[in-house]
């Protein structure tokens, strides 16, 4: 397997974390813990063994909290953390454009939600989406969900569901579209940015279905033996 260091990674990590109160009344998502460990921590050492030497880290509620308990321990391994803030939380498609500038030297970079525990292979995820040659490689799988994307038997992103407007397809499938519930890592291609042509607050995943109806090749890869958790409730909070 070719090396990919050093790379670059995104932690999305400016939620509220409303559904974990009574936690988040005096600290960020960020810094709840799983196991006596911090999702941050959790999300950051797992960085940094995959190959990851850069991160940015987007922040809003208890933000000031993240810069201090970071360089605290040492940055977990990591050469270089910057930090993102939002005085307005911008969503995940506002807050990657809001980071773009980090992504400088046109290399493909990972990007983790801070509240999602897994044992995912991530230099995998990284390997393949340099196979494809992808816009956007979305760690995916089957998995219970009220809004599934639907992917192809070429693991194209075809459409979505939801649950008021039912199934949307924004292109024709090649086989079989299958739904696949997304997993909160993905690996992108700065050639993504000049594409988003959508401004402030907005969410990515629409921003990656209106790119595959235009042709664009958004990925799943699928991750279907990985353990998993997303950790928005305090009943989720407990390690793997």
């Amino acid at each position: 397997m070719a090396s990919l260091q050093p790379m670059k990674a995104m932690v999305f990590a400016a939620g509220r974390g409303t559904r974990l109160k009574p936690l988040t009344d005096t600290r960020p998502k960020a810094l709840v813990e799983v196991g006596g460990v911090t999702l941050l921590e959790h999300t950051l050492r797992r960085l940094a063994a995959a190959g990851v030497a850069e991160v940015i880290i987007n922040i809003h509620h208890f933000g000031e909290q993240i810069p201090a308990f970071v360089e605290k321990h040492g940055r977990f391994g990591l050469r270089h953390v910057e930090y993102s803030p939002e005085p307005e939380l911008l969503d995940t498609g506002g807050g990657l454009k809001e980071a773009a500038w980090f992504f400088n030297d046109g290399r493909p970079f990972l990007v983790h939600n801070v509240d999602v525990l897994s044992d995912l292979d991530l230099r995998a995820l990284a390997n393949e989406h340099q196979r494809t040659g992808a816009l956007a490689t979305l760690a995916a799988m089957p998995r219970p969900t009220a809004r599934p994307l639907f992917f192809d038997t070429a693991n194209r992103l075809v459409g979505r569901r939801s649950p008021t407007t039912g199934d949307t397809f924004v292109r024709a499938p090649q086989g079989e579209a299958v739904p696949l519930g997304f997993c909160g890592i993905q690996m992108i291609s700065p050639a993504l940015f000049p594409k988003l042509t959508e401004s402030g607050v907005f969410a990515i995943v629409p921003s990656y279905l209106r790119l595959a109806g235009e042709g664009e090749i958004i990925n799943a890869f699928r991750a279907d033996g990985a353990r998993w958790r997303d950790c928005g409730r305090p009943e989720d909070l407990r390690p793997l």
